[in-house]
């Protein structure tokens, strides 16, 4: 790719990130089909689509059902209206002004963990501060989240939970709201030992850091961590923007945790995406009495989050199933010795720390359920299997 073709996409993905909303299938699938830069080009002009252009995007509005249904008419309309009012170049300027950045999907450090988004996945990111590693760090990313009323509980659990996590190297990604948010991306910037340890997904501009009450937290994050927001500069954090960026923050988390969360709450929201993406989900339990904590609670009762208490159990959410604890040596899995094929299958998919479900087995070894549940009783009778409210696990061995 050439150096014009790399500047002609940027300044397309530029232009469409003001155009196309989150949730503007027939926009995301055009995309798709024709390339970002046809794409602007069609929606800043209003042209027709030419007849090839026309069958590529019907055969790939085939393949997204959730974009059938739309008038290409009432979109291009809507695309025209938008575009006409579009400067990129001042949105460059903008964006200089704070010494930010744009990624877009082709450069080498784009995130691919945003491209399980499907049609809802960005059509580019607007960043500020380090983008050092950003196509790597969500791999060991944990999103913390909770409501912006958090009470002094709340407060200290996020305070611990974000601040060892850091501490071990991990990026801690929030909102940059009040409350669980501000306490997440604090104890991040005092422990943080990761080239990026900590990130703020905006649901404005970044130019914009909202709300104005944590700007000098914002503007540290800025310094030591990073901002992104999939909105261009100038942006008001409008409110159904905040509903949108949290399926950003699932997506550029490996795992997300709510250390407080009432029974309505944004966090509940991001935790739904996070869970959409097959990603673990935590949390933290609080007082029965608590209406701070009734969605925490809600969740686990629900089966929809693993219930977490210190970062021990948050790091267990991070471990792929069959995954073998660093520490065990090696002799220690010669008790899987004499154990048939299909049993030596299932103890090796067992998580040493969180359980997993039935159905995470059956996906992880492909055994039907009726052979897995039979492995099950043999490998507990044998002490290499270790059941708890319907979750399963592999003991330590000592």
């Amino acid at each position: 790719m050439t150096l014009e073709d790399q500047q002609l996409i940027r300044r397309a993905r530029a232009g469409l990130s003001r155009v196309i909303e989150p949730r503007d299938a027939i926009g995301h699938v055009l995309i798709k089909a024709l390339g970002p830069v046809v794409s602007w080009e069609i929606m800043s002009s209003g042209r027709r689509l030419s007849a090839e252009e026309s069958l590529a995007l019907t055969q790939a509005m085939q393949r997204a059902p959730e974009a059938v249904g739309g008038s290409m008419a009432t979109a291009a309309q809507r695309w025209k209206a938008r575009a006409s009012v579009v400067d990129t170049d001042a949105d460059r300027r903008a964006l200089e002004d704070v010494g930010g950045w744009l990624c877009v999907p082709e450069d080498d450090d784009w995130p691919a963990q945003l491209d399980q988004l499907g049609l809802q996945s960005p059509v580019a990111l607007w960043g500020r501060g380090r983008r050092t590693a950003l196509g790597r760090w969500p791999r060991d990313a944990v999103a913390i989240v909770g409501s912006r009323d958090v009470t002094s509980y709340g407060r200290s659990i996020t305070f611990d939970l974000a601040g060892a996590l850091a501490a071990r190297g991990r990026t801690i990604v929030s909102g940059g709201a009040y409350g669980v948010d501000e306490a997440a991306h604090r104890a991040a910037l005092a422990t943080g030992v990761g080239p990026v340890p900590t990130v703020a997904v905006m649901a404005g501009g970044v130019d914009r850091l909202y709300p104005r009450g944590n700007q000098e937290l914002l503007e540290r994050v800025c310094a030591e961590g990073t901002v992104v927001s999939e909105s261009p500069p100038g942006t008001m954090p409008a409110r159904y923007r905040f509903l949108d960026r949290n399926r950003l923050i699932a997506a550029l988390s490996a795992a997300t945790v709510l250390t407080e969360s009432r029974w309505r709450s944004g966090a509940q929201n991001t935790a739904h995406h996070a869970d959409q993406l097959s990603r673990p989900v935590g949390a933290v339990p609080g007082s029965i009495h608590s209406a701070a904590s009734a969605g925490c609670h809600r969740l686990i009762r629900e089966g929809a989050a693993v219930l977490v208490s210190d970062v021990e159990e948050v790091l267990s959410l991070l471990e792929p199933l069959g995954a073998v604890a660093e520490s065990a040596p090696a002799e220690q899995l010669q008790i899987f010795d004499g154990l048939s094929q299909q049993d030596r299958m299932l103890a090796d998919a067992l998580p040493v720390r969180s359980g997993a479900s039935i159905d995470a087995l059956v996906s992880a070894t492909g055994l039907p359920v009726r052979l897995l549940l039979g492995a099950l009783r043999r490998l507990e009778r044998d002490g290499l299997a270790l059941e708890r409210d319907g979750l399963w696990r592999r003991p330590r061995i000592r």
